[in-house]
């Protein structure tokens, strides 16, 4: 298993990140330029990442103030879940750390794991980008 994360500080009280990042419609806000054909609802989020492949990801877990988690809703080029965790730091910081845990290959691995780790990397930017 191939894990893949990031985590910043967003001077925001944690319902307020939390409540952000529960809802998909506001993951297109987080995507990098690479993702096209994005279509949402709160639960289920499609798009297309250029050049590589079709995605549709569902929220299937949900733990207030806590975790999103993610899974496909259809069949994946490979094994995956998104997570989002936040933390209290104070009550105005939260600490949001995104991860990527993918069942990857040897060669899937050498593709995709730079992909995955920008990827990271530019929504948790996007995030703190976003909510401060």
């Amino acid at each position: 298993m191939t894990i893949i994360q990031n985590s910043v500080v967003i001077n925001k009280p944690i319902k307020e990140v939390y409540d952000f990042l529960s809802d998909l419609n506001n993951h297109e806000q987080l995507m990098p330029e690479n993702i096209y054909n994005w279509s949402s609802t709160a639960d289920e989020a499609r798009f297309t990442i250029k050049n590589m492949a079709k995605l549709a990801l569902k929220i299937s877990e949900r733990v207030e103030n806590k975790e999103i988690v993610c899974v496909p809703s259809e069949e994946a080029p490979f094994e995956v879940k998104l997570a989002w965790q936040v933390e209290e730091v104070s009550a105005n910081e939260t600490k949001a750390t995104f991860i990527i845990e993918a069942q990857l290959n040897m060669m899937m691995k050498m593709m995709a794991s730079g992909p995955l780790k920008k990827l990271v990397d530019h929504q948790t930017g996007q995030l703190k980008e976003k909510l401060g």
